[in-house]
């Protein structure tokens, strides 16, 4: 088997790039005393990610703000939320919410 060197060192290259990131930030807060308010505050950064790509899903189309009468995702999001809520259920709060997008896409078209 021949081997492409080309191929070879950017796979390499990939690799160290993704290591890299994820490396030296647990190399360095190893070493340090991470302060109390700033681990409060990266508390709070996964449910900003979450919020802000749900947040979009729900709210954006392409480039364009979609409007609440023909926003399916955000109708179904309701109820599918209700669930999430009252049950902590995640076979539930999915099962919800696809059905919920089904009944919306074949009223709403």
């Amino acid at each position: 088997m021949e081997v492409r060197w080309d191929v070879f060192w950017i796979i390499m290259g990939s690799a160290l790039l993704t290591f890299i990131p994820r490396v030296l930030p647990l190399m360095l807060f190893s070493k340090i005393q991470i302060p109390v308010w700033l681990m409060r505050w990266l508390e709070y950064v996964p449910v900003a990610v979450m919020a802000s790509l749900i947040g979009q899903e729900l709210f954006m189309s392409g480039n364009r703000l979609v409007p609440i009468t023909e926003n399916a995702a955000l109708w179904a999001a309701l109820p599918t939320v209700a669930v999430a809520i009252w049950t902590r259920s995640l076979l539930g709060t999915v099962l919800v919410g696809i059905v919920s997008m089904m009944i919306l896409r074949y009223f709403m078209g």
